[in-house]
C-alpha cells in the first residue's frame, strides 16, 4: 500500500494496483475549536451542549464576559468565537475588537438578542464574520459557525429594518 497524489494505491501479489481516491479534504479533517461567551450560564450550557454534538467540532472554553473572552481568546487561540453583545465588565462590541487585534486568526460570530441592523453594521464593523439573532438561533447558529469557520460571511435573515448589504 502506497499513499499516491489524490489517493491510495493498493498492490497484491500479482503488481495488478488499485487507486482508492481520497474523499476527505483538509478542512474536514480538522477540529474547529470554538469559544462560547455569554453572560447567562444556560444560554452558554445549551450552546456547548449543541456545537459538541457536531462532528469536528470542540467547544474548548466558555467565558461568562468580554474580558474573560479576551483573556482566554488570548490565551486559547480558537477558531471560532460565538459572542454575546450585552454583557457586564466589557461590551461584546469592544471584546470583538480586541480579539481581533489580539488574535486575528480567530473568527467571531455575534450572537445577540439586538434585532437592528445598526447594531449588526457595528458588529461586522468591529471584525465580526457573522451576526445571529438569538431568536433565530435554532435555524441559523449551525450554518453560521460553519461559514465563519470557513472565513465566510453570515448574518441572520430578518433582521428588523431595510435590507442590509
Amino acid at each position: 500500500m502506497a499513499l499516491v497524489a489524490g489517493g491510495l494505491e493498493c498492490r497484491n501479489d500479482v503488481s495488478k494496483s488499485l487507486s482508492i481516491p481520497f474523499l476527505l479534504t483538509f478542512q474536514s479533517v480538522m477540529t474547529v475549536r470554538i469559544l462560547v461567551v455569554d453572560d447567562h450560564p444556560v444560554v452558554r450550557h445549551g450552546l456547548k451542549t449543541l456545537l459538541k454534538e457536531q462532528e469536528g467540532w470542540e467547544v474548548i472554553a466558555e467565558a461568562a464576559d468580554g474580558v474573560e473572552a479576551v483573556e482566554m481568546a488570548d490565551r486559547l487561540n480558537p477558531d471560532v468565537v460565538v459572542l454575546d453583545v450585552s454583557m457586564p465588565r466589557m461590551h461584546g462590541l469592544d471584546a470583538c475588537r480586541l480579539i481581533r487585534q489580539n488574535v486575528p486568526s480567530c473568527e467571531i460570530l455575534i450572537m445577540t438578542q439586538h434585532d437592528s441592523p445598526q447594531m449588526m453594521r457595528e458588529a461586522l464593523r468591529c471584525g465580526a464574520k457573522g451576526y445571529v439573532v438569538k431568536s433565530n438561533a435554532p435555524r441559523d447558529l449551525l450554518a453560521a459557525v460553519d461559514a465563519v469557520s470557513q472565513h465566510r460571511n453570515f448574518v441572520t435573515q430578518n433582521v428588523d429594518g431595510p435590507e442590509v448589504n
